[in-house]
């Protein structure tokens, strides 16, 4: 074992069991059951996290009463149906030497009609703060009702061949709108005084208890949000744990950030700072004689979990999208091999972006979550005939299909026309905030090095050079080129008039540094992305006086799925940037812009310096469309085929790098 994270490779005992490691795969919906069930894709992505080290892993939360789905993806409530179904999952956990819990919530208020097509129902009768539905103020039969169904599913729960369960509190679910005197409004027993509001979590844990003995592992999830008046204090959840704890309820509390009032801290993006949650587990790890305290919320590496620890911070760590974008960081650090470790970049494009649409969750860095059952998890079996592979392009398609093919034996060449690897990545990297993505293109480097790529930089490959090259197979990862037409879906030109002046750029030509606009620059925000929002923040700190023009409603439009959009917003406001949304430019005069309010028709003329493009890109395919006649073995992957994020681009290396 490797003493250069000490702090974390040390056992815990938490109950009746001994965790490895002090780094666990906490709750979160992956939300790949089908009809209720968890069948293949939960067993592979869960046993994965477990082969690669953690110490123990929470899943995804089955709901304690019919009328609390959130998602399509929910697990059935009060249905023994289940108990096979996890059972494989918990015998492979337990295989690989985990110890496993399944969260178990009640939203309260904040379900979805439209998944449990029934009411929400919570203490006192507050409107949802998921939409814009009311909720249904619970009787005294109804409370018994919910208690009995925490119960009864905790006792599921053991006969699946749990360790025990975690009950989520967190984000104000409804034992947290039971604690709060806000959501609790109550007039009876289970509200008013503070012994009052903490009457229904009692019941809920002395039934857990009743139901599962003593060999059962409790643990409570809560969250801060300092953020929002109307919700818990830190103070008060101190005072609620060392409440539960003297009187030996739970085992442990993990301590989270955010609330459904304050969204964007639940999961937060780069925006925001790392080790969130630390300093609220520190809190009431100083108020607890006997239960252990797990702090979560963007620890995103073995260095920030080992200092949590080290520090006294907290017991134990939760780690989640860090072991989303590499299931095997726990066993890399043990093995001393943090250059490794393949680094979550905080994006929430994939797992909470896709969540948040009701999909099932993977991860841009790292396509094989979530098909852990189709590709054998993140291994790779060695081909069965190693061959030489030529890949043009040195973007996020190309190295990522030159690792793998790398990893399985190929005797691979990467040629990239630039004196640097990444492509535009290496461009959005270089946004404010954005260096996690450099850090994955150096993650790549390291690993190209280790794997003995040859890579070629300031290398151009004509075809001829192609052909000669003699590969057995060559794969096409040249990318996309900015369009310069300065086209706009919401207008039906083909290309904005006044495009070809001198004084427009691409957002690529200002991360390159390539462009030198004026004081004054109006950004054509056409896409809705970090392309344009991150260049207009950019520019902003840079000192421009920057209007960022946008045919949506808000600026940010596709970050909402991320829950980086207001937080964005916020950041370009403090800047000075001005919005101009449900707009579009008619025409690029020079020295302005004539601009269209696409709501009412009205037209007026602007003034500026410079005009940057923020449009979709286009494929730079001449050399694939200039081979495909040839006789050679090509492929083709990533921006080259269809201008699209960067997870399609991984996606495509890594599939295809499987294949050859």
């Amino acid at each position: 074992m490797t003493t250069q994270f000490p702090h974390i490779f040390q056992p815990l005992q938490l109950r009746h069991k001994t965790l490895r490691c002090r780094i666990n795969f906490g709750a979160h919906t992956a939300n790949m059951s089908l009809d209720g069930l968890p069948v293949d894709q939960h067993l592979g992505y869960y046993t994965e996290r477990a082969r690669g080290g953690a110490g123990m892993i929470v899943v995804e939360p089955v709901p304690a009463h019919r009328f609390t789905k959130l998602t399509r993806g929910n697990f059935r409530a009060d249905d023994d149906s289940v108990i096979p179904y996890f059972r494989r999952i918990t015998e492979s956990v337990h295989e690989h030497g985990a110890v496993i819990l399944q969260q178990i919530y009640h939203v309260g208020a904040h379900g979805d009609w439209d998944n449990s097509f029934s009411p929400n129902w919570s203490p006192s009768g507050l409107p949802s703060m998921h939409d814009s539905d009311g909720s249904h103020a619970m009787t005294e039969s109804e409370i018994e009702e919910v208690i009995e169904g925490f119960g009864r599913a905790a006792y599921r729960a053991k006969q699946a061949g749990y360790d025990g369960c975690e009950l989520m509190a967190a984000y104000n679910a409804v034992i947290e709108q039971f604690w709060s005197p806000y959501c609790n409004r109550r007039d009876d027993r289970w509200g008013g005084s503070f012994e009052n509001r903490m009457r229904f979590s009692t019941a809920v844990l002395e039934r857990i208890r009743k139901y599962c003995g003593d060999d059962f592992i409790i643990g409570m999830a809560i969250s801060v949000d300092p953020t929002r008046p109307d919700v818990l204090s830190l103070d008060d959840q101190v005072e609620i744990a060392a409440w539960h704890d003297a009187r030996g309820l739970y085992d442990y509390v993990t301590v989270g950030s955010g609330s459904y009032f304050e969204f964007t801290r639940i999961i937060p993006t780069f925006v925001y700072e790392e080790k969130m949650g630390p300093p609220y587990a520190e809190a009431i790890k100083r108020a607890v004689k006997h239960i252990r305290v797990q702090a979560e919320s963007h620890i995103r590496t073995p260095e920030n979990a080992n200092y949590v620890i080290a520090s006294g911070q907290a017991d134990m760590v939760s780690i989640v999208r860090g072991q989303i974008a590499d299931p095997h960081l726990v066993n890399k650090a043990r093995e001393g091999r943090p250059e490794d470790i393949r680094p979550c970049i905080s994006c929430n494009q994939m797992c909470w972006g896709r969540r948040s649409r009701d999909y099932w969750i993977s991860c841009l860095v790292n396509p094989s979550s979530g098909r852990e059952y189709l590709w054998g998890g993140d291994r790779f079996t060695p081909a069965e005939r190693p061959r030489s592979i030529l890949v043009v392009g040195g973007g996020p398609a190309g190295l990522e299909a030159a690792r793998v093919a790398a990893s399985r034996g190929h005797k691979v060449t990467l040629a990239e026309a630039s004196d640097r690897l990444g492509g535009q990545f290496r461009l959005a990297g270089m946004q404010p905030r954005r260096a996690q993505i450099l850090d994955l293109i150096g993650w790549y480097e390291t690993q190209l090095q280790k794997l003995q790529v040859a890579v070629k930089l300031n290398t151009y490959m004509e075809p001829d050079e192609v052909k000669a090259f003699g590969a057995d197979a060559v794969v096409i990862a040249t990318g996309s080129l900015p369009a310069g037409t300065g086209y706009q879906r919401a207008l039906p030109q083909e290309s904005l008039p006044g495009a070809d002046k001198p004084n427009v750029w691409s957002v690529e030509d200002v991360m390159s540094r390539t462009a030198r606009p004026g004081k004054r620059v109006l950004l054509l925000d056409d896409t809705g992305n970090w392309r344009g929002v991150g260049t207009a923040w950019h520019l902003a700190e840079q000192g421009h006086e920057v209007t960022l023009l946008t045919p949506d409603a808000a600026v940010g439009r596709e970050l909402v799925r991320t829950s980086a959009d207001g937080p964005a917003r916020q950041r370009l406001r403090r800047l000075g940037v001005r919005f101009l949304t449900e707009s579009a430019v008619t025409e690029w005069h020079g020295d302005g812009a004539t601009v269209l309010d696409l709501l009412s028709g009205e037209t007026r003329r602007m003034e500026f310096d410079a005009l940057v493009l923020a449009t979709t890109n286009v494929a730079e395919d001449s050399l694939a469309r200039t081979l495909v006649d040839s006789g050679i073995e090509l492929h083709a992957v990533g921006d080259c085929v269809s201008p699209r994020h960067a997870p399609a681009a991984i996606y495509e290396g890594r599939k295809l790098g499987l294949e050859l």
